[in-house]
C-alpha cells in the first residue's frame, strides 16, 4: 500500500473553490453593483461622483482601487494588492459606499420609528428657529412620559412625516445620515426591557425581563 508521502508531488487535493491570485479576497468588495439607467457615474483619480434623480453625491476613491465594467450596466471593484490589509478593508468599504450612493440617488432610504408607551405621541410642526444651524424649518414635538414636550429639530437633508401619532417616517438620500438622525431621536427614550416602552426603530425588538417579586 502506497502512503500519502510516496505519492507524486504533482498530485493536488481537489477543491471546488476558485483560486485567487493573492490568496486574499473581499466577499463584499467583489460583489457587482447594478447601475440603473437613471444613474450616472463619473470617475476621477480621487473620487466617484454619483448623479441620479434625487441629486448628486461623491464617494472618495483610494488610488489602489480600480473600477471595472464587466457589463454596460454593471461595475465591479478590484484592488491592486488584496494581500494588504488596508486594501482589503477599503475594498469592501468603498463598494458599500458606492452601492449606498447609487441607491440613495435613485430611490433613497426610509425608516420608521414607533413610539410605544401610554401617552407617547409625536407631531410635526414648524420650527421657530427656521433654517438656522442647517435645519429644515420643521421639528418633531414628542410626548415621551416627561413632564414637558421634547423637541427634535429636523435637519435639511432629512424629510420627516408623522402618518399617525405613534409613527414617524424618515427619508434621506444618505443612509448613514438617516441612521444617525434616527438614533438621535431614539436617544430620548431608549426601549426598556421591563415594560417594553420606548422609541423603536424599524422592526427592532427587545426581550422583556420578568419583574422579580419580593
Amino acid at each position: 500500500m502506497i502512503s500519502r508521502s510516496q505519492l507524486p508531488k504533482v498530485i493536488r487535493s481537489f477543491s471546488s473553490t476558485a483560486a485567487c491570485p493573492h490568496g486574499f479576497i473581499s466577499h463584499v468588495g467583489r460583489k457587482p453593483i447594478q447601475i440603473q439607467p437613471s444613474v450616472t457615474l463619473t470617475k476621477t483619480p480621487t473620487s466617484v461622483t454619483v448623479q441620479g434623480p434625487l441629486g448628486e453625491t461623491s464617494v472618495p476613491l483610494e488610488p489602489f482601487i480600480q473600477i471595472l465594467y464587466p457589463q454596460p450596466d454593471t461595475i465591479q471593484l478590484t484592488v491592486e494588492d488584496p494581500s494588504l490589509r488596508k486594501q482589503r478593508q477599503m475594498w469592501g468599504t468603498t463598494r458599500a459606499l458606492i452601492y449606498n450612493a447609487v441607491v440613495g440617488m435613485s430611490e433613497g432610504f426610509s425608516v420608521n420609528l414607533y413610539l410605544v408607551g401610554v401617552g407617547y405621541r409625536a407631531a410635526l410642526e414648524d420650527d421657530p428657529r427656521g433654517m438656522e444651524e442647517g435645519g429644515s424649518g420643521q421639528r418633531l414635538n414628542m410626548k415621551l412620559g416627561f413632564s414637558h414636550s421634547v423637541y427634535q429639530p429636523i435637519p435639511a437633508d432629512v424629510k420627516a412625516e408623522v402618518p399617525t401619532a405613534t409613527k414617524i417616517t424618515l427619508f434621506a438620500t444618505n443612509k448613514q445620515r438617516l441612521g444617525q438622525f434616527a438614533a438621535e431621536i431614539r436617544q430620548w427614550r431608549k426601549p426598556e426591557p421591563y415594560k417594553g416602552k420606548g422609541i423603536f426603530i424599524g422592526n427592532e425588538q427587545i426581550k422583556i425581563k420578568p419583574v422579580k417579586k419580593k
